[in-house]
């Protein structure tokens, strides 16, 4: 994983997953799956509403492992089977996500930005995101694993 800086408003995460591309955009898709990894190390979810077009809601709880409850509230802006997903988080600090699934011989290199509205905004949260977006990533990793078999469920 690598961290890239494209504008003092954005927080760019790539990885590369030894997962097809279709199977990693399932598991943002499927919110079966989804709510199993979303999030850093230790949080649950609870999702509420999971309406996975665009102009859709996607309302959930995560949980912290403090106990704290987080409530979340994100609208789908665009989505583009298996390539990309947009939406943007309307409570608490805004940001947009973008999500690009780009296909590499077999493996999938996740494209991720967040964007915020102002470099202020984001100068706020970059140091947490990055390490809780690596987070998020490594138990997105560990359940691309399970849906492949390769590890247990």
């Amino acid at each position: 994983m690598r961290e890239l800086t494209m504008s003092d408003c954005d927080v760019v995460t790539e990885r590369i997953f030894d997962a097809p591309r279709e199977r990693v955009f399932r598991a943002f898709s499927d919110p079966s799956i989804l709510a199993r990894w979303w999030g850093p190390d230790g949080f649950t979810n609870t999702f509420k509403v999971f309406d996975f077009e665009p102009g859709g809601l996607w309302k959930f709880t995560m949980h912290g492992p403090d106990g704290v409850n987080y409530p979340n509230e994100s609208v789908f802006s665009l989505i583009t089977r298996p390539e990309r997903i947009e939406f943007d988080h309307v409570l608490g600090t805004p940001f947009k996500a973008i999500f690009a699934f780009i296909e590499q011989e077999g493996k999938t290199l996740l494209h991720w930005t967040m964007r915020f509205p102002t470099a202020e905004a984001c100068a706020k949260v970059r140091d947490f995101v990055i390490s809780a977006n690596g987070e998020n990533l490594d138990r997105l990793e560990e359940q691309l694993e399970r849906l492949s078999g390769r590890a247990p469920a």
